[in-house]
């Protein structure tokens, strides 16, 4: 599910398979090839999921991430990436904010402790790493999973003019993930 017709061209339709998981009711999982060969899925590693929003928005993705780890007997690492509001990035005290209070990230953790909460319930088995990280989602996700076994990401299902699309997060790690990578749709 990698190939494509060129960077424009591309953009605009998409690849069959961003078609796909972007169409799709259900998880989708994308394993990329070397040269048109299969790479071999890893072995070791923990899952790694992005969670985003509230705790019913990441319901379903969070629900394939536990019972992804748990099938594999490894260690789930939930990620929750955060930035600045856009109007802070060109103030010359942003800096300062993010330093003196530590940004937004109390806040982030929180959320992720919140939304983890009912499946730590439900998966007592499953290790849970809460990872909180300053950064737009698709790069710190990016580098949580460089050693994954799985990354679990989610995509909203809504339409556009254009047709379904997969969402920013989700086209950068299908495009640069080393590891599989299931794409949920969500509300």
């Amino acid at each position: 599910m990698t190939r494509g017709h060129g960077a424009l061209v591309g953009f605009l339709l998409g690849s069959y398979g961003q078609q796909v998981i972007a169409a799709a009711e259900c998880p989708v999982v994308s394993v990329r090839s070397a040269h048109g060969r299969q790479v071999a899925v890893p072995e070791e590693g923990e899952v790694v999921v992005g969670q985003q929003g509230g705790v019913q928005e990441s319901s379903e993705v969070l629900r394939v991430a536990f019972e992804a780890a748990a099938a594999r007997k490894v260690p789930l690492r939930a990620v929750r990436a955060w930035s600045l509001p856009p109007v802070y990035g060109y103030s010359p005290g942003s800096m300062w904010i993010a330093d003196q209070f530590g940004g937004l990230e109390p806040y982030e953790k929180a959320a992720l402790e919140r939304a983890l909460e009912p499946w730590r319930v439900k998966h007592p088995e499953v290790e849970v790493v809460a990872h909180v990280e300053q950064g737009t989602g698709g790069h710190v996700l990016l580098a949580a999973a460089s050693d994954a076994q799985l990354l679990v990401v989610g995509r909203r299902v809504r339409e556009s003019a254009m047709g379904a699309h997969i969402g920013s997060v989700a086209h950068a790690v299908l495009h640069h993930s080393t590891c599989p990578v299931a794409v949920v749709p969500h509300p």
